[in-house]
């Protein structure tokens, strides 16, 4: 019996994430990469491989968008910024998914998508069209919603006789993150705090569009139905000047916040995430450290804590790239994780 056709697959956006899922389609067997779009004019025209730090593959990166929604493939890893977080808006990335799914290709992505029902019948409707017209599905993974924010929520209530609140909890160290885009230009740290009121206006935006939407996804799937996602944030200031891998942030510039996002019934929350980010966490004690924690109270009380990720875009990267044989799998649409069989990693086993 002759072996399976590997996934034909474009990767589209090879910054921070999108280099990391790259180096997975490129190493594992189960996949061939057929196309990489690129927004850095300085990466046009190279092998995509070398993006990665790995030997030539043959295909060589573009930034022609035509030229990519002509590929034949199976699956496009659709990792860009979110248009909001870069002077767009979300029906900039709704045009550009659905070409893909009308163009015959499944699309993964990480920027939003989580839930497309939390943006109104108008947005599924769009997107649902495209994949009819492709035979394609759709399937968000988001950043780090896409698993701590809905799946092990998710996973936790089938203990629960009783569900009264889930309380999700968020805190990310920003000091080793090389993206001075990322972590300045959007997040805002080491801005005053009256250019910050600037500068996090498009984070706003996407923070409560990407969470919003897995609070809702998790309200959706337990049956409950929410009034409205209350949203908060703010921020601290830094005390003395210290260096993180983004560049310097001086003493009376923001150098963490916090958000939450709470989905209401009838006034009170059902679900709560808490989102904190630390320029560094060695200087910023307010708040909690590094790592994950859900908390469902109800009967029983149960707590998860998952420590601080390390390369946490890595595995936020692997989360996307294991979804790829689901979703070629699937039928057309919109495919949450609801509608997924549960995604297991298929990394490398080193034994001692």
């Amino acid at each position: 019996m002759s072996a399976p056709s590997p996934y034909r697959v474009i990767q589209w956006a090879t910054g921070a994430l999108g280099g990391y899922a790259l180096r997975g389609v490129l190493t594992r067997p189960e996949f061939r990469l057929v196309g990489a779009l690129v927004y850095d004019p300085g990466k046009v025209g190279l092998d995509a491989a070398g993006l990665a730090g790995l030997p030539d593959c043959g295909v060589v990166t573009t930034d022609d968008v035509e030229a990519v929604l002509a590929i034949d493939a199976d699956v496009v890893l659709h990792m860009a910024l979110p248009a909001v977080c870069i002077g767009g808006d979300f029906a900039a990335d709704v045009e550009t998914i659905c070409a893909l799914l009308a163009s015959g290709k499944n699309v993964i992505t990480t920027a939003g998508f989580v839930f497309p029902q939390a943006y109104g019948p108008g947005v599924v409707e769009r997107v649902e069209s495209a994949c009819r017209q492709g035979g394609s599905s759709l399937h968000g993974t988001g950043i780090n919603p896409g698993f701590m924010s809905d799946l092990l929520p998710l996973a936790l209530s089938g203990l629960s006789a009783r569900l009264d609140h889930l309380y999700v909890r968020e805190v990310s160290d920003f000091r080793g993150h090389p993206s001075r885009r990322i972590v300045a230009d959007l997040i805002g740290f080491g801005h005053a705090p009256a250019e910050y009121a600037k500068v996090v206006r498009p984070f706003r935006a996407f923070q409560r569009g990407l969470f919003a939407e897995s609070v809702q996804l998790v309200a959706h799937a337990l049956g409950v139905a929410l009034d409205e996602v209350e949203e908060s944030d703010e921020f601290e200031l830094a005390a003395e000047e210290f260096e993180i891998a983004a560049g310097p942030v001086r003493p009376g510039t923001v150098c963490a916040s916090r958000w939450t996002f709470s989905g209401l019934v009838c006034g009170m929350p059902f679900m709560t995430v808490e989102c904190v980010y630390k320029s560094d966490a060695a200087r910023v004690r307010r708040w909690a450290e590094p790592g994950f924690s859900i908390h469902v109270q109800g009967v029983p009380q149960l707590t998860l804590t998952v420590g601080e990720v390390e390369y946490g875009l890595a595995g936020a990267a692997a989360h996307a790239v294991n979804s790829i044989p689901a979703v070629c799998a699937a039928p057309p649409g919109i495919r949450t994780l609801l509608d997924l069989p549960l995604i297991t990693g298929r990394g490398t086993a080193r034994l001692a």
